[in-house]
């Protein structure tokens, strides 16, 4: 069998349940992944599993490569998990005998021409559940979500030694999306960051080594009283998970980040108005998110969320400024509520 899922990180982590369905059910099963390079990274080590990659800069010529690098073979299946026109391109140079890809309402980019059969069309679902369900055609259904992203020896003990082992809370701030206009404003995040460090938290930054991350961090920075610990640009995809994981809560907007400590087990702090929690938020809980998407619907689009098509994304100039500091620090006080009340005291169950 072959998984196409491309990108991003945040999306590959959502493959992975529906992965350890296949392996429960077909042990033997000989499986493969096209993946990009950096979501490569993040999983590689994941056992039993033939990573193909394909760079998206390789264009066709890629393609073609990767064709030639399958020659020979044809799968019994191909879990076409992407809809973008370039993974809708890829695909035709998988030979597979059954073509699954997802259902009609969630097809564009001529998706269907690629495809034999389709996902049950099942609206109102979190990205994981959608991907979960391409195991339906092939007679099984997904009854556990489980991760187990691997994260290598050497990665924990790096990330266990940026911060001393002691009985402070830490919150890591992850500031960045790739989609700009999901992004925050830095003062608000020093603003946050400061309620923390005076409720007596560790405060960490975190972000990739782009001019967008460092800048911004720069400008938290900047704007923040107290002091906090600037990891950003020091760490890498395959250390980012055990960052993740050894923080309390992460704050951070809709991105990579917010999936990977999401299946490592961190709570997270979720800022939402360019995108819906219940369709791509933290899959475990989203108890400690903030959700303005209603409100950026009705002022941008004049109409409510629930009108809107699933999945619909609002990435307006200025749609982020609709999620208040006062929004975020109350997220954070449910955090610090739950915690003192014993750990786990009061928790929503997945939307």
């Amino acid at each position: 069998m072959c998984l196409l899922r491309l990108s991003a990180l945040g999306d590959v982590t959502h493959v992975l349940p529906l992965l350890r369905t296949l392996r429960a059910a077909w042990p033997e099963l000989a499986l493969s992944w096209v993946i990009g390079r950096g979501e490569h990274r993040l999983l590689a080590g994941l056992a039993g599993v033939e990573f193909i990659e394909y760079d998206k800069r390789t264009g066709v010529a890629g393609m073609l490569a990767m064709r030639r690098q399958l020659a020979g073979r044809r799968f019994d299946a191909l879990l076409q998990m992407q809809v973008a026109a370039r993974a809708n391109l890829l695909s035709a140079f998988i030979p597979a005998r059954r073509r699954i890809g997802y259902d009609r309402s969630r097809s564009r980019d001529l998706h269907g021409l690629f495809v034999n059969e389709r996902i049950p069309d099942r609206p109102g679902v979190h990205v994981l559940d959608a991907i979960g369900s391409f195991c339906e055609p092939l007679g099984l259904r997904q009854a556990e979500v489980a991760w187990h992203l691997p994260v290598s020896d050497e990665a924990h003990a790096w990330a266990r030694a940026q911060w001393p082992l002691d009985e402070v809370r830490t919150l890591l701030v992850s500031p960045c999306s790739s989609h700009v206009r999901r992004n925050w404003r830095a003062d608000r995040y020093a603003a946050v960051a400061d309620h923390a460090a005076a409720r007596g938290w560790r405060v960490v930054l975190c972000g990739g080594r782009s001019p967008l991350e460092r800048d911004t961090a720069d400008a938290i920075l900047a704007a923040m009283q107290a002091p906090a610990l600037d990891l950003v640009g020091k760490d890498t995809i395959e250390q980012l998970p055990a960052l993740l994981a050894r923080a309390d809560l992460v704050m951070t907007p809709d991105s990579g980040p917010m999936h990977i400590a999401n299946a490592m087990g961190t709570k997270v702090l979720g800022l939402h108005a360019a995108s819906n929690p219940a369709r791509s938020g933290p899959y475990s809980n989203r108890r400690y998110c903030v959700d303005r998407y209603d409100d950026a619907a009705r002022k941008y689009l004049g109409r409510p969320a629930a009108a809107l098509r699933w999945g619909a994304k609002i990435e307006f100039e200025g749609v982020m400024d609709l999620v208040t500091v006062a929004d975020a620090i109350a997220a954070f006080e449910r955090y610090q509520a739950d915690r003192d009340g014993g750990d786990d005291a009061v928790q929503a169950p997945p939307q």
